[in-house]
C-alpha cells in the first residue's frame, strides 16, 4: 500500500512538472482564466486605453471579476488569441480572410490621420505628396509649399495595424518607407511630432483629437479634402477609417461573452466618446 501511494505521488508530481514545462515552452493555457473570474485582453495600443476604462466599469459591476489589459499591437492580440494566451485580442482593424477562423466583434470605429506640429504652416497635402514624403522623394517642406526645413518622417513599427492600413491606402510597401523615427504606439508618435516642428506622422484620429484638445501642439490634416475628425469617421465620409475589433478564438461564451456584450452596449458609449472614438449605433 505504501509503495502504491508513493508511486501515485511520484506520477502526480511528474504530471504537474510536465504541464508547467508545456506552459513555459509552448504557451499552453491549461485552465481558462475566464472561468476563474479573470479576463486577459491583449493587443492594439489604439484600443488599450479604451478597454482599460471599459474594464474598470465592468469590474465595478462585477466585483469578483478582474480585467487585465495589455498592449503590444494588433498582431500580438491576434497571436495571443490563437495561442490561448489571451481570452480576447484587440485589433484596430477588420479581420483578414486568413483570420476567418477567429471571431471578431466590432465595438467602435476610428480613423487614421496625418499629423504635423501645430506650428507647421502646411494646411493640406495630397495623397501623392504624402507618398512622396514617406518614400523619401520629398525631403524638404519647401517642396510642398512649406518653410525651408528638412522633413522628419515618423513611421509605425511592423506588426501595428495602423502601419498596415496606411501602407495599403497609400499603395506603399514597408520597403518603400524612408523613416527617420520608428515608433510603437500612438502616444509615442504624437509626442514625437509634438516635440519636432518639422515632423510628420500618422496615428489614430481619436487619440490625436484627444491629445490636441488637451494642449499638445499637433494638428490633423484633411485627407482628400475631408477633415480628419470623429464626425467624418462617424458619417463614413473619411477615406481612411477602421473598425475597433475584439477577437476571440471562437464565438464567445460565458464571462467573455458577457464582457464583449457590455463593451458593445450603450452603457460604455460615454467612455468611447471620451476617447474620441465613434460608438456603434443602437
Amino acid at each position: 500500500m505504501m509503495m502504491r501511494t508513493l508511486v501515485h505521488s511520484l506520477l502526480s508530481t511528474v504530471l504537474l512538472i510536465g504541464l508547467a514545462f508545456a506552459h513555459e515552452l509552448f504557451g499552453v493555457v491549461t485552465v481558462s482564466q475566464a472561468q476563474e473570474g479573470k479576463l486577459v485582453i491583449t493587443g492594439s495600443s489604439t484600443m488599450a486605453p479604451l478597454l482599460l476604462e471599459i474594464g474598470k466599469r465592468f469590474e465595478a459591476n462585477h466585483p469578483d471579476t478582474r480585467i487585465d489589459v495589455q498592449t503590444g499591437g494588433s498582431s500580438r492580440g491576434i497571436a495571443d488569441t490563437i495561442r490561448g494566451l489571451a481570452d480576447i485580442g484587440m485589433a484596430s482593424r477588420a479581420l483578414t480572410p486568413e483570420e476567418s477562423p477567429l471571431h471578431g466583434t466590432v465595438v467602435a470605429y476610428d480613423g487614421i490621420g496625418i499629423i504635423l506640429h501645430a506650428s507647421n504652416p502646411i494646411q493640406k497635402l495630397t495623397n501623392a505628396q504624402i507618398r512622396s514624403i514617406y518614400s523619401g522623394e520629398t525631403t524638404n517642406w519647401q517642396r510642398v509649399g512649406g518653410r525651408d526645413a528638412p522633413i522628419t518622417v515618423v513611421n509605425k513599427a511592423q506588426g501595428r495595424s495602423t502601419l498596415e492600413l496606411f501602407l495599403q491606402y497609400f499603395q506603399l510597401s514597408n520597403r518603400d518607407i524612408h523613416a527617420h523615427v520608428v515608433i510603437g504606439d500612438n502616444e509615442q508618435g504624437i509626442k514625437t511630432v509634438a516635440g519636432n516642428p518639422n515632423a510628420i506622422g500618422y496615428v489614430s484620429i481619436g487619440t490625436a483629437q484627444y491629445d490636441a484638445s488637451h494642449g499638445l501642439p499637433i494638428r490633423l490634416l484633411p485627407l482628400q479634402q475631408v477633415a480628419a475628425s470623429i464626425d467624418t469617421v462617424r458619417t463614413g465620409i473619411f477615406p481612411l477609417s477602421r473598425p475597433l475589433t475584439l477577437v476571440t478564438k471562437s464565438s464567445p461564451t460565458g464571462l467573455t461573452k458577457t464582457f464583449i456584450e457590455f463593451a458593445q452596449s450603450s452603457r460604455v458609449h460615454d467612455l468611447i466618446l471620451q476617447q474620441y472614438f465613434v460608438p456603434l449605433q443602437n
